[in-house]
């Protein structure tokens, strides 16, 4: 099977990018028979002149406004490989076209025009191409005809161009001057034009760098779900997800992300077939570990023997938005990359192309429809992921917005966060895990609980542990496998090491290894109560980073909300324990902590 690639071409309108790519099809006989004649008998029918550009133009406006006005692909191939090129528009009122026909494009041809030269469009299309990762750029300056195939007009755009694309870390692989009309250094070099010693676009196109297949690229599987089975004495407990890159392998170690949790794959099921040895990118696999550790949707499995996704909270990101609304700092949204569904909220805004008037903006405070923006996200909580250049499948991410998709976009960098060093120390804990071979689901099922960490916080005086071990005696009566954690109990027990009386330093190992201590717990499968003066959501996101996710219910007590932690309840009067105690355990009910009688 022949190698194929994915070429994006953009640049200025009528600057010529439909009529080097119809040059291109004609001059490598990639044209269905009878095609080039066919429009050459419609343009004589309609007393039109004929031009290449009609060769591609498939929608039938097109032909009647003269501007390409969607990402139309078309195929040829060399001797080399199989391209399929992406016609981008260059209208302004079809930017999101191009951004969508470019995000799948490995290299790009940037046309401009010789005779007009360098204009706001070609500035910002080459700005968007780098922005949405395309770095192997070859620049086309077209209608050197026009020009009478001048050597110092053709070095003078190349001298301009390259001086705006040094301002945004673009390096073009070359420069080339061409004519799509006449043909000049498309498909063959020109007589024209004895001073160019360069190849034709067709060369450079074969010299492009080949992006490897989904199935040489490092393992990522991104967790959609767990199953069960229960019938007939079946207790496999398969993890089940989408093979986007590489291999899956009988005894393969995979880590999962951003937990660090290991295991190997002891079998790999399919529906109705004997199972296989290995599965290639592109299946559904659904594969039993060696050791039962938890994993959940949103997690990416990759193989511990090749290069790891990236973890982080904060992600640079390269954004085109749809929203009606335009989207603002200060509001959560919800990001999805994968599997994984996050909150999240727009932290910084870089820079912002407008798409009524193609305008370059680093002062906007909001991005508004069609705009295409770099931009930083802060998340709730650590996500895997990869970057645009490195595994297309796990960096691309859509927004959204009360339950519809307002935004889209790749991931360009993964920024540090404060947890970044509390990660290694979890995934090397995580690594070095003894397992039980009792699991969590079955600790769930003989106490007929989910652990889970409520945590009760508020003012010093709002009676946290009173309000606390009222609830402890409250479960416990009912029969549940409950503990109360005062902050004391660890500060003068495993934290006897770094208390010093009278100070408050070492706040942030304090809380990691009351965290520890709350996982263990966890993983006992109680329910632990834990009380903490003015806990901030700083503290929270340690204690959920050692725990893991959606495991921790903080709680704020008292008659005056000045939080910063996304509570999942209020109780104003903690002292009423009449009514304190059964809105506690109707929260751990409705979340399906303990169960409705």
């Amino acid at each position: 099977m022949a190698e194929q690639m994915n070429i994006v071409i953009a640049g200025h309108v009528d600057h010529g990018k439909s009529t080097v790519i119809g040059r291109l099809l004609a001059d490598t006989n990639s044209l269905p028979e009878g095609k080039l004649q066919q429009v050459r008998d419609l343009c004589a029918r309609t007393a039109r002149p004929f031009e290449y550009a009609f060769l591609i133009d498939a929608l039938k406006d097109e032909m009647a406004q003269g501007i390409t006005i969607d990402s139309a692909r078309v195929f040829f191939r060399t001797d080399k490989r199989d391209y399929i090129i992406i016609d981008a528009p260059g209208h302004i009122e079809f930017l999101k076209n191009m951004v969508t026909g470019a995000s799948r494009a490995e290299a790009a041809l940037l046309v401009i025009d010789a005779e007009e030269g360098v204009r706001e469009n070609s500035r910002r299309h080459g700005y968007m191409l780098s922005m949405l990762g395309i770095s192997q750029i070859a620049v086309l300056v077209n209608k050197m005809d026009l020009v009478d195939y001048d050597e110092t007009r053709f070095h003078d755009i190349a001298t301009e161009y390259t001086n705006f694309l040094k301002e945004i870390d673009v390096t073009p692989v070359c420069f080339i001057p061409i004519s799509g009309l006449a043909g000049d250094n498309v498909a063959t070099a020109s007589a024209r034009m004895p001073w160019h010693t360069g190849a034709t676009v067709l060369d450079y196109l074969d010299q492009f760098r080949k992006e490897p297949r989904p199935r040489e690229k490092p393992l990522r599987m991104p967790v959609q779900d767990v199953y069960k089975f229960s019938q007939d004495g079946d207790k496999r407990r398969c993890v089940a997800g989408t093979i986007e890159t590489g291999y899956l392998r009988l005894g393969d170690e995979l880590v999962f992300y951003p937990s660090g949790k290991r295991s190997r794959v002891q079998t790999i099921e399919t529906f109705n077939t004997e199972p296989p040895e290995e599965l290639p990118s592109g299946y559904v696999a659904a594969v039993t570990l060696e050791e039962q550790i938890y994993v959940t949707r949103g997690e990416i499995a990759a193989r511990a023997d090749q290069d790891p996704p990236r973890v982080t909270s904060r992600l640079r990101v390269s954004l085109f938005w749809m929203g009606r609304e335009p989207m603002v700092q200060g509001k959560e949204y919800v990001i999805k990359v994968g599997t994984a569904k996050v909150p999240c909220e727009l932290h910084e805004i870089i820079r912002v192309i407008d798409a009524s008037n193609l305008d370059t903006s680093d002062q906007k405070t909001q991005i508004e429809r069609h705009d295409v923006a770099e931009c930083v996200f802060t998340l709730k909580r650590a996500i895997a992921f990869d970057l645009a250049d490195e595994i297309a499948a796990t960096s691309r991410f859509v927004i959204v917005d009360n339950y519809e998709i307002r935004g889209g976009g790749i991931i360009r960098e993964g920024l540090d966060d404060p947890q970044d060093w509390l990660r290694s120390h979890i995934q090397m804990r995580n690594y070095k895990w003894e397992t039980s071979r009792i699991s969590r689901e079955q600790r769930a099922e003989k106490y007929n609980q989910r652990p889970t960490l409520l945590i009760l916080t508020g003012h010093r005086h709002a009676g946290k542990k009173s309000l606390a071990k009222a609830l402890e005696s409250r479960l416990f009566a009912d029969g549940k496998i409950v503990y109360f954690l005062g902050i004391g109990n660890i500060l003068y027990g495993v934290d006897a090491d770094i208390k010093v009386p009278g100070e408050t330093g070492n706040h942030v190992e304090h809380l990691r290894r009351l965290a520890e201590v709350a996982n263990l717990l966890l993983d006992a499968g109680i329910i632990l109560i834990l009380t903490a003066i003015d806990l901030t959501q700083a503290d929270l996101d340690i204690i959920e980073t050692t725990i893991g996710p959606d495991r921790a219910l903080p709680v704020w007590l008292g008659d005056d909300d000045t939080t910063n932690v996304p509570y999942v309840l209020w109780i104003e009067n903690p002292t009423d324990h009449d009514h304190a105690v059964p809105a506690l355990k109707s929260l751990l009910q409705e979340r399906g902590i303990i169960y409705r009688p």
